[in-house]
């Protein structure tokens, strides 16, 4: 996260204080490579995030059916969104749950624990029985693999990403943030690229029966992989003593009182419009065409992989734009770029297949520009000690708030409303993130 308060840590510091600094065969005289930091973060988030869309498309897809059958496809829809925001609401819980286990046992037990809870919940989701099979519990069961999901992605948190801006250069941390970022197209193109496989090459009764579950299976290997690459990371002697010289140590909950807490909030509203665009250009559109419109599935998912190459680019573009312009200039300027957006996206999104795939194109455009920088814009505002614990509560809270409730907010309004409260959801956060930025400028500025 990135921190321009925060004093980065010279080799010479470092191999002062930690004369066993030196040894480790990747960094010079004891120095923590950026360049090693960031592929620890890509990795990790490109698996989250392919476990994150993995979901969200069986969301629609798969499980109005398998779980609600009874119900007409949109109440179904709008049910099985209900679980999927049933993770974003467990993240905080699993955050603090992780942040104490870390404190009492260390963070090698807090990673493995996650690793277990979210392969355990993920491969269970991948042999879960349909309704017609196991009646309510079928449902039952879901959810609370979803709850485990969340609670083992809040505990995960390691701390490379405010690690990363803090050894970046000074002149190149909103390119270094960026990289962080990268993770979320490469596991969300990975996603659809899957699922849009599956659906051409199967059947519908055996995409519902038994193809969907291999995206399930695969994406509990990559995050064993994954996590047991990051354990391998942050356990080796230089990055923890990294992690401990920067103050990137788990405190307390109550610490964050007063103005720390509302930093808080300050950070997940800075990254409100960024966060919200993740599902209004993925989960919700394809819930509202594969309801509504007659487009092939499959046509539906190869589109948002293109989308998902395009948001890669434009996340390169935001970290070269940031160096220039600033970190929060960028947000800024994207949020109003995506109440722009907001206004023209009903009239895009209800116009036929051309105005459809401008909107897939225009919205994964944004959601490369603002998110790329959206990751702990505001992460300096905490007192250095207490960065860990924000930072992490920040983004679970910017989850929550933006992205959590967004597909079943936005398909049920829209629904009663029309495609109008898709604008007004946009509209919303673009306000939330311009105003947490002015905020934000006006707290820095009085410290």
């Amino acid at each position: 996260m990135y921190s321009p308060s925060a004093p980065a840590l010279s080799p010479s510091a470092l191999s002062a204080t930690h004369p066993a600094a030196g040894r480790h065969p990747n960094h010079q005289d004891g120095a923590i490579s950026p360049g090693d930091i960031a592929v620890g973060v890509v990795v990790g988030r490109a698996s989250e995030y392919f476990d994150f869309f993995v979901y969200g498309i069986a969301s629609v897809l798969v499980f109005p059916q398998l779980f609600f059958p009874d119900l007409a496809p949109l109440q179904g829809t709008l049910m099985s969104f209900m679980l999927l925001a049933l993770g974003f609401i467990a993240r905080p819980i699993g955050t603090l749950a992780g942040m104490a286990m870390q404190r009492r046992y260390g963070r090698g037990v807090k990673l493995t624990t996650s690793l277990l809870l979210m392969g355990s919940a993920t491969c269970a989701m991948a042999v879960l029985p349909g309704t017609a099979q196991a009646g309510a519990l079928a449902v039952v069961l879901l959810a609370l693999c979803r709850g485990v999901q969340g609670l083992a992605v809040g505990a995960s948190w390691d701390g490379l990403p405010s690690l990363l801006s803090i050894h970046a250069p000074a002149d190149r941390r909103g390119w270094f943030a960026m990289i962080g970022q990268l993770g979320a197209p490469l596991g969300l193109g990975m996603a659809t690229a899957l699922y849009a496989v599956l659906v051409t090459q199967l059947s519908p009764a055996d995409f519902l029966d038994f193809g969907w579950r291999y995206p399930f299976f695969a994406a509990f290997g990559i995050n064993v992989v994954a996590l047991f690459a990051r354990l391998q990371l942050v356990m080796g002697d230089d990055y923890s003593r990294a992690l401990q010289a920067s103050e990137l140590e788990p405190v307390h909950s109550r610490e964050l009182r007063g103005g720390q807490f509302g930093n808080v909030f300050l950070g997940a509203f800075a990254a409100l419009a960024s966060f919200a665009l993740v599902h209004l250009v993925t989960v919700f559109p394809l819930s509202w065409l594969h309801l509504g419109e007659p487009r092939a599935v499959d046509e539906l998912l190869w589109l948002q992989t293109g989308g998902a190459v395009l948001a890669a680019f434009a996340m390169l573009t935001s970290g070269l734009l940031a160096d220039r312009i600033g970190r929060r200039t960028t947000l800024g300027a994207s949020a109003v770029a995506i109440a722009m957006f907001g206004m023209v996206a009903p009239f895009l999104l209800g116009g036929g297949s051309g105005g459809q795939n401008l909107y897939f194109m225009l919205g994964f455009v944004l959601f490369g520009l603002s998110y790329g920088q959206a990751a702990g814009a505001m992460a300096n505002l905490f007192e250095p000690r207490l960065r860990y614990l924000g930072a992490a509560l920040s983004a679970d809270m910017a989850w929550l708030l933006g992205a959590g409730f967004a597909p079943l907010v936005t398909l049920m309004l829209s629904t009663i409303l029309g495609l109008g409260a898709l604008s007004f959801y946009m509209l919303s956060g673009a306000a939330a993130t311009l105003l947490a930025l002015y905020v934000g400028r006006r707290v820095n500025a009085g410290n």
